[in-house]
């Protein structure tokens, strides 16, 4: 490894990168790979079905591509991605009686990499990658190096915030809860209180390792004072990143490709209510949707 941080730290987290996947995960990224080919760098499985280690929801996955003109082809999705990383796209995967569906964000390795460091504006991405991930392809060599680096980059920026941020470090476990609790407030999404804990108590062995390997220091003496400078840097990306979300919210509506598909999948499932969507109406969501709201209130899907 030719990252600054200790081997321990790219150790740990290449053995958790290779570690075994759902067999849904790899179907999923072989949808994606044959159909964008050499774009693609590598390919992350992460989140909730990743943690629970099951296909029962949306699997969520991160594209690493090389260059954006290459994976969407026209240049006004890459020229919006660019400016504006990543884009998400939902898909579906399998045949109807076994289908997999999937939520796919894309955004270049080189910007992914730049978002994992301490300069970063946008904290979304390094938080949610300080997290676990596995690896479920990479181009080569060279393309899984850089994950790894860059995975390590954002440990030690979470690592990195938290002991500049939260009040009480007297354990582990009060480092990440206290940092979790710091980035879920820099989203626009709402979670429950206990969510950071949960996140932490089910890879407690996994994040005690990584802040060892990062040689955080505890600290005995209990809450201390924050620096006024800490915490309007803070401030300061909690504005950004609301504002950010917010930004790729309004993308979202004109590049969310299969986003009518993603609703009206997430309703059939809380609901049981299905509905047909239409060519035209993937083709123009903003202008389905009013048509497409009236069919589920209709259906009693909404009320």
């Amino acid at each position: 490894m030719t990252g600054d941080l200790p081997a321990e730290v790219y150790a740990l987290i290449g053995a958790e990168l290779s570690e075994p996947s759902i067999a849904e995960a790899h179907l999923v990224a072989g949808a994606i790979r044959a159909k964008h080919g050499p774009a693609v760098r590598a390919i992350l499985f992460y989140g909730s079905c990743r943690r629970a280690r099951t296909a029962d929801g949306i699997l969520d996955f991160y594209v690493l591509v090389d260059r954006y003109r290459a994976y969407h082809e026209k240049i006004g999705p890459s020229s919006m991605n660019r400016l504006l990383p990543p884009t998400v796209t939902f898909m579906r995967v399998g045949p109807s009686s076994a289908e997999v569906a999937a939520k796919v964000a894309v955004i270049s390795l080189d910007q992914f990499a730049r978002r994992m460091r301490r300069t970063a504006i946008d904290t979304t991405l390094w938080a949610r990658f300080a997290q676990p991930a596995t690896l479920v392809y990479a181009a080569d060599a060279a393309a899984r190096q850089c994950v790894v680096e860059a995975l390590g980059d954002a440990a030690d920026t979470a690592a990195g915030w938290a002991r500049r941020l939260v009040p009480s470090m007297r354990t582990y476990a009060e480092l990440w809860t206290g940092l979790f609790t710091l980035t879920y407030g820099a989203e626009l999404r709402s979670e429950r209180g206990d969510r950071p804990l949960r996140i932490y108590e089910h890879d407690a062995a996994r994040y005690d390792a990584i802040a060892s390997a990062l040689r955080v220091p505890l600290d005995e003496a209990g809450v201390r004072r924050i620096p006024l400078r800490s915490r309007a840097a803070w401030a300061f990306r909690r504005i950004a990143g609301k504002a950010l979300s917010l930004a790729r919210l309004a993308k979202a509506a004109f590049t969310f490709e299969g986003g009518v598909d993603y609703v009206v999948w997430k309703i059939e499932r809380h609901s049981g209510i299905s509905l047909t969507v239409t060519p035209w109406q993937r083709r123009h969501p903003i202008l389905a949707a009013p048509f497409l709201l009236l069919s589920l209130y209709r259906k009693g899907a909404i009320s």
